[in-house]
């Protein structure tokens, strides 16, 4: 990816998130399956893989990706209980799984064995000097962290708000008091995270070997029961108890037509701006020690942000309040000249926002299912710039084939076949694919845009029992699985060919 300028290498990427991949261990891991996939990437010439994002989940919201206690912290689901064996962590039987569902992800039953083995490795871990090396890499996350989840277990998982007040308040004696008294519970969450850490690392260096980058998802707002918040609770516009004063979200549109309520608090800009934009920009250093492009998910929301009274039931009612946006971009551009980043800038997208992306020359997206509302829409595939990523769909949206069954309407379906009646230069022949969704990948390769990302789904013409997530639900989301034997070589050099015909297969 050239970074920071207004044209992209052609190329192209899968979106999977890393708890669909396949396994026995009720959710995608680190381990073999994932190192599988990127073998598969590369044989079928994929440059990319682009995964939502890995921090820790929350049953009570559903398991989302984007609610979690920490922006940093690697969720402990995607430990690779083979990857622990061969670390001599934990013995073969100790790591053999129970019987656990394999066609959609279980996240609680999953989440609750895999706590027991990282107990077990936790506790018989002893510090070595990789071990000093992660905890002095991460230390400006990792320590509140620690404390924070090591307190969430001792409070039974009650919301910060809610502690005592000197340690809600983070006084220094109370926090200093508190780490002596959770000593182990602390060193338990370092060990976690340092063995995830590890996993991870060890996965991205194999990606490397093959010449396949991982493109990672940097939600916008941190959840308000989360590490980040009670850390920096300055940043936030909260009230003197630390409760959000106001909750994020976007007002209606194609997703939601109350529009979205997220219910994370709002940024304090003044805040950040006094204080150099520190705290933000050390969130986006962590996420590229992680990835090697990262998505900027609400980019818009570094210009203006949907701001919401607490206690609102809908998003309708909010109002956009500015944010700093020039000042941040420039504040980024100084801190990563390279720019490794892509601005998701759908929905309300003013020309300020606009101005905004372009000033620092980051690509933003487009999605081919967005693309036959209207004659002139920007996100249709042969409309969409060089200096943009286009995705089939997205985690948010249908897949393609459950838009054209269940969304599609008959005008939209009119300006479909107007333009896949077009002959394109990658034909694809895969036959699990019905017509109208491989046509409009093969749009997809043969459009302008520099990057193209498809999601496994429409790789496999899957319809709407695949979707990933229904924004404005709260049940049902977050579970799907890839098939154990979806992604065949058959299918790896039929996509390599039509890649190569589109001028996007990777050259490593």
């Amino acid at each position: 990816m050239r970074r920071g300028r207004h044209s992209l290498p052609r190329a192209a990427g899968v979106l999977l998130h890393v708890s669909s991949l396949p396994g026995p261990h009720g959710i995608g891991d680190f381990g073999p399956a994932a190192r599988g996939f990127a073998d598969w990437l590369a044989r079928a010439g994929f440059r990319w893989w682009q995964v939502l994002p890995l921090n820790p989940t929350d049953p009570f919201y559903g398991s989302s990706p984007y609610r979690s206690i920490s922006s940093n912290a690697l969720s402990p689901l995607f430990t690779s209980p083979k990857a622990l064996v061969a670390d001599r962590r934990l013995g073969p039987e100790e790591a053999r799984p129970p019987r656990l569902p394999a066609g959609r992800v279980d996240h609680q039953a999953a989440g609750r064995w895999k706590a027991r083995l990282l107990d077990r490795a936790a506790a018989r871990a002893g510090p070595d000097d990789d071990f000093a090396r992660f905890l002095d890499r991460e230390r400006g996350w990792l320590s509140d962290f620690a404390l924070f989840a090591a307190l969430k277990r001792r409070f039974k998982g009650v919301a910060w708000t809610d502690w005592p007040e000197k340690l809600r308040d983070r006084d220094p004696a109370a926090l200093e008091r508190a780490r002596k008294e959770l000593a182990a519970a602390v060193r338990r969450e370092e060990f976690v995270q340092y063995f995830l850490d590890r996993q991870w690392r060890e996965l991205r260096a194999h990606c490397r070997r093959l010449g396949v980058g991982i493109i990672g998802d940097l939600p916008m707002y941190p959840d308000h029961d989360s590490a980040d918040v009670w850390a920096a609770r300055r940043y936030f516009k909260l009230d003197r108890q630390g409760r959000p004063r106001f909750a994020a979200g976007v007002p209606p549109d194609y997703f939601s037509k109350t529009g979205q309520l997220w219910g994370n608090p709002v940024y304090d800009w003044r805040a950040l701006v006094l204080d150099g934009f520190g705290w933000w920009l050390d969130r986006c250093a962590r996420a590229l020690r992680l990835f090697d492009a990262v998505r900027l998910d609400h980019f818009r929301g570094l210009v203006a942000g949907w701001q919401v009274p607490t206690g609102a039931r809908t998003a309708e009612h909010g109002r956009w309040v500015r944010a700093p946006g020039a000042k941040l971009m420039a504040a980024l551009r100084e801190r990563f000249p390279e720019l490794p980043f892509i601005a998701e800038d759908l929905g309300h997208i003013t020309p300020a926002v606009e101005r905004a992306r372009r000033s620092v020359g980051l690509p933003g997206m487009k999605v081919a299912v967005f693309g036959f509302g209207t004659d002139r829409s920007p996100h249709r595939p042969d409309r969409v710039p060089a200096d943009a990523v286009l995705y089939s769909s997205t985690h948010d949206t249908n897949t393609v084939r459950g838009w054209f069954e269940q969304e599609a309407g008959p005008e939209e379906r009119r300006r479909l076949a107007r333009v896949l009646s077009r002959p394109f230069s990658a034909p694809l022949c895969v036959s699990v694919v019905s017509p109208p969704v491989r046509t409009l990948l093969e749009a997809c390769l043969a459009s302008p845009a520099g990057l193209v990302i498809i999601a496994a789904q429409d790789l496999l013409g899957l319809g709407a029992r695949a979707r990933m997530n229904t924004p404005g639900t709260t049940s049902g989301n977050w579970r799907w699985r890839l098939p154990a034997d979806g992604l065949t070589d058959v299918l790896a050099a039929d996509l390599r060919r039509s890649l190569a015909d589109a001028d996007r297969v990777s050259r490593r």
